[in-house]
């Protein structure tokens, strides 16, 4: 079957159920909280390129593309640091999605889908564009040659446009994080409601089991009561 690697016997209360309160899961918003850091430190570069009308100055391209280029050629330790810190993430992903249950299916294998969707735009658009504004090809004066006829190969945008995509980008992964967030914390959600509906079950089933208890005992005793009469009755003949 496509599904029998899913644990349909595994239920929220199972001991070995990967939940919202489980290590893994603090491999996954740990994580997605630093790149959100990173993404929110890098607003004030995108703000004025995506969510303001205001003529935007060269002085203010320039400015975005040495701060990009300082990020872009820092020490390899750093790219390094950030690669772990992806890759913590998807050891999240694994652990809980390891003999999963279906709360596992439906919240983390969401989430692993958003998290693979943000991996790919930081890797397809905002690296390739920092590697673009590094490697100073807007200056080439070979960029600004005005070309006839079909294009063939990469097309590499101007300065303003390729900018404005890196934003965009890092606007596009905030959202996808975001994402991951959310429905980490409807697995937390969903978690609490169905422990309070368990708890509310358990007490019901306590309750039926003491009633079902003092109704034995109290027809024990009308039982025990009737033979004690019935004696009393033969003597008294």
């Amino acid at each position: 079957m496509g599904d029998a690697w899913v644990d349909w016997t595994k239920t929220t209360r199972s001991k070995d159920y990967h939940g919202s309160s489980s290590f893994a899961t603090f491999l996954i918003i740990g994580p997605v909280c630093f790149f959100l850091g990173i993404l929110f430190a890098s607003f004030p570069y995108d703000y004025p390129l995506l969510w303001t009308s205001d003529p935007v100055p060269d002085s203010y391209y320039d400015q975005l593309e040495t701060h990009l280029r300082f990020m872009h050629q820092a020490p390899p330790l750093i790219a390094r640091l950030l690669n772990i810190t992806v890759f913590l993430g998807f050891l999240g992903f694994f652990i809980k999605l390891f003999r999963p249950s279906e709360a596992n299916v439906l919240f983390d294998g969401a989430s692993l889908v958003l998290y693979v969707i943000g991996a790919g735009v930081y890797i397809a658009n905002i690296v390739k564009g920092m590697r673009a504004v590094s490697a100073g090809v807007w200056d080439d004066p070979a960029h600004a040659v005005a070309h006839d006829g079909p294009v063939t190969g990469e097309l590499v945008l101007g300065r303003e446009d390729s900018l404005k995509v890196l934003s965009a980008s890092n606007t596009i992964l905030a959202l996808v994080l975001v994402g991951v967030l959310v429905l980490q914390a409807g697995q937390w959600y969903a978690e609490r409601k169905e422990a309070e509906d368990g708890d509310r079950m358990d007490l019901l089933d306590k309750q039926d089991a003491q009633d079902a208890q003092d109704a034995a005992d109290s027809k024990a005793e009308a039982q025990k009561g009737r033979k004690g009469g019935n004696g009393v009755s033969k003597k008294n003949k």
